[in-house]
């Protein structure tokens, strides 16, 4: 099969990546808790939310390499089944080492999962089609975002000890559920010769590329706001007096507005254009951010993080499309990865970035600092390539004549 067609696969793959993602958005909060059960302090659990960000970083350009010049679909299953022994057993540890060492364990096999799917969906949407493909597959990423913090609230009560093992035994059983929705996503016979090193693109090489440094960036800002929202927005809530009840509220609507914006992408991008839709949500995104800092009563609140939920949605999807179609054809898996490697490091600085100017300006300040990073995102997001041509063409591929080439093929001629 070419690129495009029957999309069946795609919606397997949306469903598998919705349980992969739950598990590991009820496991991390889990985690907390259960370490704080077995003694940790506020340094602990940083240390061992951190490894889950930190130790994949090493196998994700290696992962991506791999990919490029291989089978996507193996890297599914072993992703799932990491991301469920990691939860599992870290309901099991004992020690503070243990829950690390299986917190790291976790973040490895979430990273497997999502390169392998990205690079699936790369690989098997033509070029005017990856737009609304990315986004409909982060369709599945933001449901489980909605479901598993919910999930791990439901199950853990005042015997935290006994009741975070039991949801992090719960979220390992729900993430293994991904594994009956991996059949024939990915075509048969879809194998290359691996490449020798000297025809690898070095990793210098992508990042030179037009288009892939800005929807890094652009990636980057937009997980960096979503992690230290979901963080600093309790925090904003307890010193404004807003109930604990009513922020999870208003952060469940800040994630269903995410879901709405993917639905709805296709005649957005009708509309306006990646590169305009991209600029126009993220400097609307800077906006919204800084305005979380002021002082506002909860229903203008809510309608502030309904609105940003929705901007912040356009960023993920489309920054998949524009490093995809930046990178080397021969090296987007790659790309893929050290997109990945970026959203990473951010998942560590932002947050700690943010507890500092929190400890200094207070706890609004770190919406302003994310007003400014989106507002950066939006002045790279002015220069990224325009998005493929009405006729399926991507914008920078060869004329017509040309042979052709299809978007982030790495299989041999069928």
């Amino acid at each position: 099969m070419t690129p495009g067609g029957n999309r069946g696969w795609l919606l397997r793959l949306v469903v598998a990546f919705g349980f992969a993602q739950a598990a590991v958005s009820m496991a991390r909060p889990a985690v907390s808790y259960r370490a704080l059960a077995l003694g940790a302090d506020e340094r602990a659990v940083g240390v061992i939310a951190g490894v889950y960000a930190l130790l994949p970083l090493f196998a994700a350009v290696p992962l991506g390499r791999r990919t490029d010049h291989g089978r996507c679909a193996p890297l599914l299953p072993t992703g799932v089944v990491l991301i469920s022994a990691g939860c599992a057993l870290s309901g099991v540890a004992g020690s503070l080492g243990a829950m690390a060492l299986w917190s790291g364990v976790t973040g490895l096999g979430h990273l497997c999962f999502v390169i392998g799917a990205q690079s699936l969906v790369a690989r098997r949407s033509a070029p005017h089609e990856q737009d609304r493909n990315f986004g409909h597959f982060t369709i599945g990423a933001s449901l489980g975002q909605l479901a598993g913090p919910v999930a791990a609230g439901a199950l853990i009560g005042a015997d935290m000890a006994r009741t975070s093992a039991v949801a992090l035994l719960a979220a390992g059983a729900g993430g293994a559920v991904a594994l009956t929705s991996l059949w024939r996503v990915e075509e048969a016979g879809a194998v290359k010769p691996r490449a020798s090193r000297g025809d690898r693109v070095p990793v210098r090489g992508i990042l030179r590329a037009r288009g892939v440094p800005a929807g890094m960036l652009i990636s980057v800002a937009v997980l960096s706001a979503t992690d230290v929202l979901t963080a600093y927005l309790p925090v904003v809530g307890e010193h404004r007096g807003i109930d604990p009840a009513v922020v999870g509220l208003l952060l469940s609507l800040r994630a269903a507005a995410t879901i709405a914006c993917r639905l709805v992408l296709t005649p957005l991008l009708r509309l306006l254009g990646r590169r305009a839709l991209l600029t126009v949500t993220c400097l609307l995104a800077a906006l919204l951010c800084a305005a979380v800092a002021l002082p506002l009563a909860v229903p203008a609140l809510a309608l502030v993080l309904a609105a940003l939920g929705f901007c912040l949605g356009v960023g993920q999807p489309l920054s998949m499309t524009t490093v995809v179609q930046a990178a080397p054809p021969s090296a987007r898996s790659t790309a893929l990865a050290l997109r990945l490697t970026g959203n990473r490091l951010g998942q560590v600085a932002a947050p700690a970035t943010a507890g500092l100017i929190a400890g200094v300006a207070g706890v609004a300040a770190p919406f302003v600092m994310l007003g400014a990073l989106l507002l950066a995102s939006a002045g790279v997001a002015v220069r990224t390539p325009p998005g493929p041509a009405p006729d399926g063409q991507a914008a920078g591929t060869a004329p017509a004549g040309s042979p052709p080439e299809a978007p982030g093929k790495c299989t041999a001629p069928r």
